[in-house]
């Protein structure tokens, strides 16, 4: 027996109902009739699980095994080949003395004590279905309808629809209506239909998601009775929808997956209601049909090097045209969407593989391009790469100087999208900003060599991108000389008017602040060199009151270091002027720029920074002496004169401490 016939992924459902990847084994089912699953990567037990004669298991599409253990604990093994499946359900099977050809071995037992006594005379009998003929159709919706709320009697329904080949019977009757333009069989097999799907049974969903089925079952959900028209979701999923190959898919196995996880996945999100409407399991296993679904068309993918190869190939050749490129970054932007389902080892193997391809340097060819939706595309496969691998990242754009100038990297790159995508509304100015952000925290930066990574890695952003991050905020703070004549004042620059600048340049403010509070030394150099404090405060006269309060929350962080290097610096440049100009010109108003101004003098008067304290008051005591609304003003007046008195009596008590000393080596000199 090969190796690989046994290897499986164990999943649990969550209290969520959703599907979470326990990890990657190998399965074997013991003397004792119990499946025991040893982890791949240590030899861990991943499961252990008795086969009781009670549970009932579930083979699905072939290569799962489902079950519930207890009312809140579904588990499922879905296994890397067919036959390692076979193999386990048909020792399942032999414990439970039941016939393998079958994919449940057991009616699930139902809760109410009625319902078993009055199920208990027929059980082992297939529930009689009507025959499948338009003058039964009602009949049929109403026993659909009436088996939902008893889990025994939708097993039995499910099976007995098996068991006659029932269901493309009813599709057969179905296109035999549409063409008779019945609407009336056509509002009853929508019914149906729908039913037949909220049976939640995934025996059901392998035939009616099959080839020959599902468009047949989209067609019979058309005709909801409530409408006046039909809808047209065929229309959509044939024509509107076209399935398009960006590299010739060869496995015809790999392209029949893929059609079919996008229409259920169609089914579920734009035919169905809301699930929440209906019972808390209501269509779980639909959801879970989708989801492994999606595992195998990643692992598939992932495992057809030539296929991704030629995709990587053409996305970085000069010569693909837009509209190709285009595609080629779209499916890169699914695939890696889809990868999220993977196990995390399998994931990380994923990344790694589109990193050795060559993943980033595509990002920067595709990022330039200005094509809109290829940048926002391309920007949440950058996303899925820094949340998996900020290092990783950091590691790439670290080596480009050597073959690449400023305005190319990666993070200049990301940088400028930013500041073009500033407008609030198409949001991913924000997502850009919390990447870079994710990027240069050094929380995240844990690799063993993380005290080197983080310094080196500051040391080269401060280095080639700090200015590019900077030069809009730069470019709107610049201030002019009306003339050159000797003495001539300068004047502060007008701040701006345009509410998308003001939005970016508060996103910049915002990425300013954190680097304050996480990058200690390398932003105090950068803010002194440049006098960049003073540029933000310029923003204090804008019109756009978050604008003024990013500047002034950026003055805040740095006040809250309480660094005698930031002190001196403020008090040298008279940096608080443009402060409490704000606070006088807002008059009375009583609103959050008046209270963020006064919260930060009074964090000074509580922390009693005497350096500042002593620049406020001596050279803003007459502009503040009118502020009566809030002691704070007079509390930093208090502060500087409790100083002055008690600098004022240590240098008195050091003079007479002098003079005694001096007198008695006076006397001592006498006396000898």
């Amino acid at each position: 027996m090969s190796d690989t016939r046994r290897r499986v992924k164990v999943y649990t459902l969550n209290e969520e109902r959703q599907w979470e990847d326990r990890g990657t084994g190998h399965v074997c089912c013991s003397e004792a009739a119990s499946l025991t699953v040893t982890g791949e990567a240590d030899g861990s037990v991943l499961l252990e699980s008795r086969i009781s004669p009670d549970t009932a298991y579930q083979k699905q599409q072939d290569t799962l095994i489902v079950w519930s253990e207890a009312e809140n604990c579904d588990l499922a093994l879905s296994f890397q080949e067919k036959a390692g499946c076979d193999e386990i359900w048909e020792k399942i099977c032999q414990v439970q003395g039941k016939d393998p050809s079958v994919e449940i071995t057991q009616d699930p037992v139902d809760e109410s004590e009625e319902e078993r006594f009055e199920d208990t005379p027929e059980s082992g009998h297939l529930l009689e279905l009507p025959p499948c003929e338009p003058e039964r159709l009602e009949e049929l919706a109403e026993l659909v309808t009436s088996v939902l709320p008893s889990p025994v009697r939708r097993e039995k329904l499910a099976l007995a629809l098996l068991s006659s080949g029932y269901i493309r019977k009813l599709l057969q009757l179905f296109r035999a209506s549409e063409e008779a333009d019945d609407r009336r069989g056509l509002q009853q097999l929508y019914q149906i239909v729908r039913g037949l799907l909220f049976l939640n049974k995934a025996t059901l969903f392998e035939v009616m998601f099959s080839d020959d089925c599902i468009m047949d079952v989209v067609g019979c959900l058309e005709y909801e009775p409530a409408l006046l028209q039909p809808k047209s979701h065929r229309e959509f999923l044939t024509k509107t929808a076209r399935f398009r190959e960006v590299i010739p898919i060869t496995d015809s196995e790999l392209r029949q997956k893929i059609h079919q996880t996008y229409r259920v996945q169609y089914i579920q999100d734009i035919i169905l209601p809301t699930q929440s409407v209906f019972e808390d399991n209501f269509l779980s296993t639909l959801s879970s049909f989708i989801f492994f679904n999606k595992v195998e068309i990643v692992s598939m993918l992932q495992e057809d090097e030539k296929f991704l190869t030629e995709v990587f190939a053409q996305l970085t050749d000069e010569a693909t045209e837009d509209s190709k490129r285009r595609e080629l970054v779209n499916f890169f932007k699914e695939f890696c969407a889809f990868s999220q389902t993977l196990q995390p080892q399998n994931r990380d193997a994923f990344f790694k593989t589109l990193a050795n391809l060559g993943i980033l340097p595509a990002l920067e060819i595709v990022m330039g391009m200005e094509d809109v939706q290829v940048k926002a595309a391309a920007t949440d496969i950058f996303s899925y790469l820094v949340e998996f691998s900020p290092s990783m990242v950091r590691e790439f754009v670290m080596q480009e100087p050597q073959q690449a100038d400023d305005d190319v990297l990666l993070i200049n790159v990301v940088i400028k999208q930013m500041i073009c995508d500033s407008d609030p509304e198409l949001g991913g100015a924000v997502q850009l900003m919390g990447l870079l952000r994710t990027l240069i925290d050094p929380e995240n930066m844990l690799a063993p060599a993380s005290k080197t990574e983080k310094s080196e890695f500051l040391s080269f952003f401060y280095k080639y991108c700090m200015h590019v991050l900077t030069a809009p905020l730069l470019a709107n703070t610049a201030e002019e000389d009306p003339d050159l004549t000797e003495g001539a004042a300068k004047v502060n620059p007008v701040c701006p008017d345009n509410f998308q600048t003001a939005q970016l340049l508060a996103l910049i403010l915002e990425l300013l602040t954190f680097c304050v509070e996480h990058h200690s030394y390398h932003i105090k150099s950068y803010i002194m060199t440049r006098d960049l404090l003073r540029r933000v405060l310029t923003l204090m006269n804008s019109r756009h009151s978050f604008l003024a309060l990013c500047a002034l929350r950026f003055m805040r962080r740095i006040i809250g270091l309480k660094d005698e290097y930031y002190n001196r610096y403020i008090v040298k440049g008279n940096l608080f002027e443009p402060v409490i100009n704000a606070l006088l010109d807002n008059g009375t108003r009583y609103n959050l720029l008046n209270s963020a101004i006064i919260e930060l003098f009074e964090f000074i008067r509580v922390e009693d920074i005497k350096s500042l304290i002593a620049h406020i008051v001596d050279n803003f005591t007459t502009a503040l002496e009118s502020i009566e609304y809030v002691q704070t003003f007079k509390g930093l007046k208090g502060r500087y004169e409790q100083e002055k008195e008690r600098q004022s009596r240590g240098f008195s008590s050091g003079h007479l401490a002098f003079m005694c000393q001096h007198e008695q080596r006076l006397s001592w000199m006498f006396c000898g």
